[in-house]
């Protein structure tokens, strides 16, 4: 499916961190089929920014990890980007509700405008002023973004700063498991995830993050390319009520990513 607009609080894009640009590229177009396109993202031509698509259509991004990143400890990793009608304004009520800015409003070259940002728990995430760019424009297709979920310590906490942040509103049910969920809604629609970090998660001191979720035609095919292709499996396919069957996985590199067939 086709996407032409995003409605604010949207997760609208996602892109890689990674130490091997390459061969993430490799990875990924063998687990989706993916294609690419590169941009220089500086005057030397040597850094280069990967666009991957499907039929044409953007779905999600690929660039080598900062030197500071690695530097820090940081792995590899997924971004997660929020849609926001105004880059700068959002900038300033993430300070008002707690949130720290990490990178400053900036433009991307007639792309748009975007920040980085941190929330009181210490999840970053980016904010995304759509100009020439939506992000994704395609979606609920082999190898598209279809979900991203914050995981925390705190999800009550959370879901009011995303709330206040965004102008979207929240609604907690239970799961099967008997763990409560948190849904946001841009206008009717669900748009992302809320929910508390998983006991092993937190018994391994991992701090708050979003998590992304490409849709696949077959999550436990998928899975077995994976593993193929160098990857490991961090959470093996297992079914969700009301939503599909799910994995996740770490590439070669060990950056982690969601996998879905909804259900």
């Amino acid at each position: 499916m086709r996407i032409d607009r995003y409605l604010q609080g949207t997760p609208s894009w996602v892109d890689l961190s990674t130490t091997d640009q390459d061969a993430a590229k490799g990875f990924y177009a063998g687990l989706f089929g993916w294609s690419y396109r590169d941009m220089p993202v500086d005057q030397t031509g040597e850094r280069l920014y990967t666009t991957a698509t499907i039929d044409g259509a953007s779905a999600a991004g690929i660039f080598t990890q900062p030197p500071e990143e690695a530097q820090m400890g940081i792995p590899p990793h997924w971004n997660v980007y929020l849609t926001v009608d105004d880059a700068d304004a959002s900038a300033v009520r993430a300070v008002e509700h707690g949130g720290t800015v990490l990178a400053e409003p900036f433009d991307v070259f007639d792309a748009g405008r975007m920040a980085t940002i941190k929330d009181p728990a210490g999840a970053v995430v980016s904010l995304w002023q759509p100009r020439q760019s939506i992000g994704a424009q395609i979606r609920a297709e082999h190898g598209a973004l279809c979900w991203t979920e914050l995981l925390t310590g705190d999800p009550a906490a959370a879901a009011e700063f995303l709330a206040a942040l965004l102008d979207v509103r929240t609604e907690t049910a239970p799961m099967p498991d008997g763990v409560e969920y948190t849904v946001v809604m841009a206008g009717d629609t669900p748009v992302a995830g809320v929910m508390l970090m998983p006991e092993h998660l937190r018994e391994m001191r991992h701090p708050p993050h979003w998590s992304t979720y490409m849709q696949v035609d077959d999550t436990d095919a998928a899975v077995a390319a994976a593993e193929a292709a160098g990857g490991s499996v961090l959470m093996p396919a297992q079914d969700i009520a009301t939503v599909g069957r799910l994995a996740f996985i770490a590439d070669p590199q060990r950056a982690a990513l969601g996998l879905m067939t909804p259900g």
